[in-house]
């Protein structure tokens, strides 16, 4: 039996069983793959629990229940995968379901397809916008997001603070689209990307000529433009302090005066907030007004830097991989050791950097993404921390030289020439890329 779940766990289709009570009693370890998650987070979970958290639409129980009878569709995961998905009903003899057996394929090239319309998405389900979009496995970042759905719902302004690329504006804009404001505009400025005379117009707008240059007819601002709706004010600290007055006056009485005009506006406008700096260090310094940080203050969120929520970054890959294989139309696979790498990886730009990486190594790498796929700098921080770890001396020996050849070889793609590069003989460097570049 040991074997048999051993087989079941190198298939490359997934494999779910349920009983009964659509109880999950077998899952292969293709759901980290396909969902993020392992499979003790799955096992002995009802399969509702899971397509009602948005790990997978549509859900193929309803139908399978009705017709007992074999059913084929599309789905989509949380991840972003494409599976073409058979259940097949085991009846008992009095014609009940006894087990559901899913198996599910990644599509490849599924844009060619042409399935049926109904399978393309659920129509009585709407995802909950923060599980769809910031999928996490760790126990904070789940915390945040119930945070922040609640008090979506209110008129309070919200400061976001995190490392850049930890997803502030990503938080920003679901919890606008989980707000009773959700019909209206939700504009995004970032204000360390415009010079400060400039922001001021672009935030508050002008009047027909209130400068040289200014447009004839003047110019609506964005504060105005986001009327009935949410302004996201990025990178909130890189604000002039004359601006951030002004600023002031636009949460505290909900007007603000155009450039050049001498006559007030009304706003109704939400403000969240963010930035990567420390404000409270900034007051202190008085380079950011007391008075507006506790104005922006009002609901904090922040978020933690991917390294600390290393259960996420597998899943995120692998969203990020789906995401440029279909972008690219490609159909690239990742390497077990490169995921293990990544686990290891500090990630200093983060969520952003590990998006960035992805699209990279999609564009750039052969078939299957491996350590020498890798940025170089990347690549040598990895290296470093794997020479720092405590290892033996002979299994640091064989990781340098596994990485040595297959980097060669990759380069090369030839015995000789990898042994003159490694200065080993012709023999030696055929027994190398046999032992590490074939499979």
């Amino acid at each position: 039996m040991e074997a048999l779940l051993q087989i079941l766990d190198y298939s490359s289709d997934e494999i779910f069983v349920l009983d009964e009570n659509k109880r999950i009693i077998f899952v292969n370890n293709v759901c980290e793959r396909h969902y993020g998650l392992k499979k003790s987070d799955v096992i002995g979970r009802f399969s509702d629990e899971l397509f009602n958290e948005g790990y997978w639409t549509p859900s193929v129980l309803p139908e399978i229940y009705e017709k007992k009878r074999p059913i084929f569709i599309k789905q989509t995961t949380i991840l972003g995968a494409e599976l073409l998905t058979s259940a097949i009903p085991i009846l008992n003899k009095d014609n009940e379901i006894k087990l559901v057996v899913t198996t599910a394929q990644e599509l490849q090239n599924y844009k060619m397809l042409k399935l049926a319309q109904q399978n393309e998405k659920d129509p009585n389900r709407e995802p909950n916008v923060f599980e769809s979009a910031m999928m996490t496995n760790n126990i904070k970042v789940k915390e945040i997001l119930r945070f922040a759905q609640r008090v979506a719902k209110t008129e309070s302004t919200i400061l976001i603070q995190g490392g850049s690329g930890t997803g502030k504006g990503v938080l920003a804009q679901h919890i606008h689209n989980a707000s009773n404001r959700k019909p209206h505009p939700f504009l995004t400025i970032n204000c360390a990307a415009i010079p400060a005379d400039l922001l001021e117009a672009e935030l508050f707008g002008y009047s027909a000529g209130s400068f040289t240059g200014a447009n004839k007819d003047g110019k609506i601002g964005l504060i105005e433009s986001a009327e009935e709706g949410t302004l996201f004010l990025d990178e909130i600290g890189e604000l002039s302090l004359p601006l951030q007055a002004k600023l002031l006056r636009v949460i505290q009485d909900k007007v603000f005066i155009p450039i050049g005009s001498a006559k007030e506006k009304k706003v109704n406008v939400r403000i969240i907030a963010a930035t990567n700096q420390k404000l409270i260090e900034m007051v202190e310094k008085k380079q950011f007004r007391e008075d507006l940080f506790y104005r922006l203050n009002v609901i904090d969120i922040e978020l933690p830097l991917l390294r600390e929520r290393k259960e996420d970054i597998i899943p995120l890959t692998y969203k990020f991989l789906y995401k440029f294989n279909d972008m690219y139309e490609t159909n690239k696979m990742i390497s077990e050791k490169c995921l293990e790498l990544f686990t290891q990886y500090s990630w200093p730009g983060n969520i952003r950097q590990l998006e960035n990486v992805m699209e990279r190594l999609v564009i750039t790498s052969d078939e299957v993404i491996d350590v020498e796929d890798l940025p170089e700098l990347m690549y040598r921080q990895i290296e470093q921390v794997h020479q720092d770890s405590p290892t033996t001396l002979r299994e640091a020996i064989d990781l340098v030289k596994e990485q040595m050849v297959k980097k060669s070889y990759k380069k090369y793609g030839s015995s000789r020439r990898v042994a003159s590069d490694l200065q080993i003989s012709q023999t030696q460097a055929s027994k190398l890329i046999r032992e590490y570049c074939y499979d």
